[in-house]
């Protein structure tokens, strides 16, 4: 199969490592995924800015990129769903049906495609899981806590696999972060309040490292927890199954 690695505009530019650990990862499990130079943004800033129309150009741009591909992954559950949700104010021809079809975030295609419910390691630390809002109610990823108590999802069971691993256990466990793309600009006083929020309830109940699956609300979390100077790491969950070495 043709896969392609499409990598975030904010990761690109801020956290490469998760891209490069991305590839790593598929490559391991036996995918050569292919990086398609032209790649640009999926368009979903200006969408959440009021501004879809403009950004109509750049999904038509993505959809030519990919549509030779089998599959399109993405360490990102908020552009994977933009692309599957949004695109639909493209004229839906058979390229652009399939593209949204096609396209899957990294925990998605690993365990919904590939079919891997565990992976080999070894991560000794405490590890708090934040449930992005997209790729938890947009992608169904994980439980949620409105309709069951029980704790689950993809990602949540394939850190489960990794040795000496101990997920925190959170007082609210999908609460929103804040980050909500460019609502952190407009409201900057409550995205940043339920941030603080967030970061709180982990360091209440001992998370060391906290991770995701989505680096845009790790980002807005790592900047409080470099603010605030607080014990704690923040990884995407590409590099702890990756094989990230924390010391």
């Amino acid at each position: 199969m043709r896969v392609a690695l499409f990598i975030p505009c904010y990761v690109d530019q801020f956290y490469p490592q998760v891209g490069i650990a991305s590839l790593q990862l598929l490559q391991k499990l036996g995918v050569r995924a292919h990086f398609p130079a032209q790649q640009t943004c999926c368009g979903q800033p200006l969408a959440n800015s009021g501004c879809e129309r403009d950004a109509l150009p750049i999904y038509r741009h993505f959809v030519d990129t990919f549509q030779g591909y089998d599959y399109v992954v993405a360490p990102s559950g908020s552009c994977v769903y933009h692309v599957r949700k949004h695109f639909d104010k493209l004229e839906q021809t058979a390229e652009v049906q399939h593209v949204r079809a096609a396209t899957y975030d990294l925990i998605d295609f690993i365990t919904q495609i590939l079919g891997v419910t565990e992976l080999p390691g070894r991560f000794p630390h405490k590890v708090g899981l934040h449930l992005s809002c997209h790729g938890q109610r947009g992608l169904h990823q994980a439980n949620e806590s409105e309709l069951t108590p029980v704790r689950d999802g993809q990602l949540r069971r394939l850190l489960a696999s990794l040795e000496g691993i101990e997920l925190t256990e959170l007082d609210r466990n999908d609460e929103c972060c804040g980050f909500g793309g460019t609502f952190c600009v407009s409201e900057e006083a409550i995205s940043a309040r339920m941030g603080q929020d967030r970061v709180q309830d982990h360091l209440r109940n001992g998370t060391t490292i906290l991770t995701g699956g989505d680096m845009s609300c790790l980002m807005h979390l790592q900047g409080i927890v470099r603010r605030r100077q607080l014990p704690m790491q923040v990884l995407h969950a590409v590099e702890i199954l990756n094989g990230e070495v924390v010391t």
